[in-house]
């Protein structure tokens, strides 16, 4: 009897394929006071559809299969501003979870030296 490969590992877990990440990224006017209403009833708008800040003009959303992706992004893609853009990009649980995150540090100025103890 010939000996078996364990099967692939996406045939074990199938939900890191099958499950989708919507990133909601956008640059929004905000010069006028309606441009300003503009952004933040489409910001209401994205918190209230289940997405959350990921960073600065980046909202994020977990949905469970393609086909509540395709619903969340026609949504969100039908209330875009008129002046602006929005960018709505979907990718799988796996490739979401192969994100690195990189910080940097500001750099203050060093500390003073101290002032030496005399003991004499």
């Amino acid at each position: 009897m010939a000996r078996r490969d364990p099967p692939p590992s996406y045939a074990v877990q199938p939900w890191g394929w099958r499950t989708m990440w919507i990133l909601a990224m956008f640059d929004l006017p905000v010069e006028s006071k309606a441009d300003r209403r503009a952004y933040a009833d489409f910001r209401k708008l994205l918190l209230g559809d289940g997405f959350s800040m990921m960073q600065f003009s980046v909202y994020i959303r977990h949905c469970a299969s393609i086909e509540n992706a395709d619903v969340h992004m026609k949504r969100v893609g039908a209330a875009v501003p008129a002046r602006g853009e929005v960018r709505l990009l979907m990718i799988t649980d796996n490739q979401f979870g192969r994100m690195q995150v990189y910080t940097g540090k500001k750099r203050g100025q060093p500390p003073p030296a101290p002032a030496q103890l005399q003991l004499f």
